[in-house]
């Protein structure tokens, strides 16, 4: 394995210093950071962070390869900055078995570019009528520890605390789509101004509000962990920081697009601004980025969902709900002027770490620690192509922008896998 001398690099926005990186963890830090043959970075001027951890990743495969494999996803998510992802369970087959969830997870190893943690299934095919194998998920190569139907709303609230109740045994999660489907039959975007004008059906606020409502009292009475899904709306912030002040153990998740876009973009019908949940209003936003600086909303999560191309570029009503993500993701959280360096390390590294339960991950670069990393410049800025994202899919709402901050280094387990903005492999 290389050794690596990071060069003038400022770690998480501190004071400028050097960084050896040697059989996969940082070995030094400062002056001690020296060793013959090592190969130098000049990294002055760039920051180094932990290597980002996404909670909320489709990556497709098995059974939509069209638009994603665990292959590419896994390219775009280094080249954003990302060290592991968590791949959601709407694959096809479901990932509800211990079996897909290990066929998911090894493709991740042999992919090689960041660690692929698979979230199983709540309930079988996503069809919210019986509990998925969630112990022989947990107890699988892939040791499952994050739940989700995601997709779907786990409506019923019988099976809901059957599944908080299993999952506390091994200090798993639940993680919501928060969406009372008997409110959202046949929406479209945001239930308000724009969707009357352009007499799409809206999809109402209180649809994401009424089930988190439900799920905190949930997660309470049975003491366990509850996580919210990609969080919208003003109202659910309020209702996440009482279920907080209360000592429900919950957390959420904001995605850089519901941090940046509203419900106005849909304004010119085009299917790349069709998402679930939708995007919502100006206050809304404003919300959300308070929430996210507060630590009411614990996290920054890309809900990265790509789509062939026949599901996105056709009229509204039939594209399929979605934008990509990855590579996108801290430009567009920086954009947003929020978070410090800090901020954007304990949002998009730790926290996510932590709640996912991935050793390893989320530290900080000091002697000892494995040596998952991004280094990225501040003063660099980008012109998004789609033709040019490592993504299999070009489903991107940030088409022509240009966009802060570039990823020029992602290491992996010491590895690295992003050079000088590239991927290496």
């Amino acid at each position: 394995m290389s050794t690596y001398l990071i060069k003038g690099v400022s770690i998480v926005g501190a004071a400028p210093t050097d960084l050896l990186i040697r059989d996969g963890v940082v070995a030094a830090v400062g002056r001690d950071a020296r060793a013959a043959g090592a190969e130098g970075i000049d990294a002055a001027g760039l920051v180094a962070l932990p290597g980002l951890v996404d909670l909320h990743t489709h990556l497709r495969e098995p059974g939509r390869e069209d638009a994603e494999t665990v292959e590419t996803g896994s390219r775009a998510a280094a080249l954003g900055g990302y060290t592991a992802v968590c791949a959601m369970a709407n694959t096809d087959p479901v990932a509800d078995t211990a079996g897909v969830v290990e066929q998911v997870w090894r493709l991740g190893r042999a992919a090689g570019l960041v660690d692929v943690q698979p979230v199983g299934a709540v309930t079988v095919g996503l069809a919210g009528e019986r509990l998925a194998e969630l112990g022989a998920m947990a107890t699988s190569a892939a040791q499952v520890r994050i739940f989700s139907d995601d997709g779907h709303c786990v409506s019923d609230p019988r099976l809901m605390r059957r599944a908080l109740e299993y999952v506390k045994a091994f200090d798993g999660v639940i993680a919501q789509h928060a969406e009372e489907p008997r409110l959202t039959v046949g929406a479209q975007l945001h239930e308000g101004e724009v969707s009357a004008r352009l007499g799409l059906t809206g999809w109402p606020a209180v649809a994401e509000e009424a089930i988190i409502a439900r799920d905190a009292l949930l997660a309470e009475h049975v003491g366990s962990r509850l996580h919210v899904c990609h969080v919208s709306t003003a109202g659910s912030v309020e209702i996440l920081r009482w279920a907080k002040r209360r000592g429900i153990r919950i957390t959420a998740e904001v995605t850089p697009h519901h941090l940046l876009l509203t419900d106005t973009r849909a304004q010119s019908y085009d299917p790349v601004f069709k998402v679930n949940p939708p995007l919502r209003t100006e206050t809304d936003v404003a919300a959300l980025r308070a929430a996210l600086a507060e630590g009411v909303i614990d996290v920054v999560a890309t809900d990265h969902a790509p789509h062939a191309v026949e599901d996105k570029e056709c009229e509204w009503g039939y594209a399929r709900p979605g934008m990509l993500g990855l590579e996108t993701a801290l430009s567009i959280v920086y954009s947003t002027g929020v978070l410090d360096w800090d901020g954007i390390a304990s949002r998009m590294s730790r926290v996510p770490a932590r709640i996912a339960g991935l050793a390893g991950h989320g530290l900080d670069p000091a002697p000892g620690v494995p040596a998952n990393l991004t280094l990225v410049d501040p003063s660099a800025t980008w012109t998004v192509d789609p033709a040019g994202l490592a993504s299999r899919s070009r489903n991107t709402p940030y088409a022509g922008m240009t966009l802060p901050v570039r990823v020029v280094a992602t290491f992996l387990h010491g590895v690295p896998t992003v050079l000088d903005g590239k991927a290496v492999r």
